[in-house]
């Protein structure tokens, strides 16, 4: 039985529309829009400059820096305040959340996720829920996202411009070559010792991050170095970027318990304003 043609038509004009519509949701899901140039208006805008501020001054910001436990800010790792594509970027990270966490086994949201870095990277206490601190970089990281479509992240809590990990396995490490690339490549910024310089933050001991921290893992530091460092040109290989976390990683840093990072029951959580 032969079928009209104009069903064919039908057929074809309406799988090309769907087509079509496929490919711009593609392309809609892929394109990263750039940062934004103007602040909201009014109240909205100053909390979002007021969480630009926190972030790149996190340890210093008098709001902030009862919460820190070290002398690491957000931009010691989100660089350029979370603005450069790749490395660890947070460009478009809001339009991931809420997510699933593997790590604290239950969906969180964009505050909790900022929240655990001060307890980890930060190697201090977390801020409450609600609390000035907290909305201002979660305000001011959703800024950073304006344009882009919402998509949850069902599997980790990581935006769409989250470091890639690298090819090469974690037990591929040298950590003695590691040590003399440290010296060739980091030590400047630094330290011979890891302490830190006004160029750099420290990379190891008291006053950098402790061992909850994401870079306390070989992998996760190596796949950042591979794309951020050395700062404004990144030219590590794999194997380079491997060798230097191994090393970085050898040294000593603060333990980390969960309930030392804790606020107080009652502070969990306010409305402080």
């Amino acid at each position: 039985m032969r079928l009209k043609p104009f069903i064919f038509i039908g057929c074809y004009l309406v799988g090309g529309f769907l087509v079509a519509n496929l490919a711009a949701q593609n392309s809609n899901e892929k394109k990263m829009y750039p940062v934004p140039v103007t602040f909201p208006p009014g109240e909205l805008g100053g909390i979002v400059k007021l969480g630009q501020e926190l972030v790149e001054q996190t340890n210093e910001h008098p709001l902030s820096k009862a919460y820190v436990g070290n002398a690491l800010s957000c931009s010691s790792c989100h660089l350029k305040a979370g603005t450069v594509p790749h490395a660890a970027s947070f460009l478009g990270t809001a339009a991931a959340y809420p997510a699933w966490s593997p790590r604290e086994k239950r969906v969180i949201t964009l505050e909790d996720r900022v929240l655990n870095c001060f307890m980890r990277s930060q190697n201090g206490i977390r801020p409450p829920k609600g609390s000035k601190v907290s909305i201002a970089i979660t305000t001011y990281i959703t800024w950073l996202s304006t344009g882009n479509r919402i998509k949850m992240n069902p599997a980790k809590p990581l935006g769409p411009n989250h470091v890639r990990p690298l090819k090469i396995k974690p037990e591929q490490a040298n950590e003695i070559r590691g040590a003399s690339l440290y010296n060739k490549q980091c030590a400047d910024c630094h330290g011979k010792a890891g302490q830190g310089t006004p160029e750099g933050p420290p990379v190891w001991g008291d006053k950098s991050y402790n061992a909850g921290a994401g870079f306390s893992r070989n992998d996760k530091l190596a796949a950042w170095l591979k794309v951020a460092m050395p700062l404004d040109d990144a030219n590590l290989t794999e194997q380079d970027a491997l060798d230097i976390a191994a090393f970085i990683n050898s040294h000593p840093r603060p333990k980390f318990v969960l309930e030392d990072h804790l606020p107080k029951p009652n502070r969990l959580g306010v409305y402080d304003w």
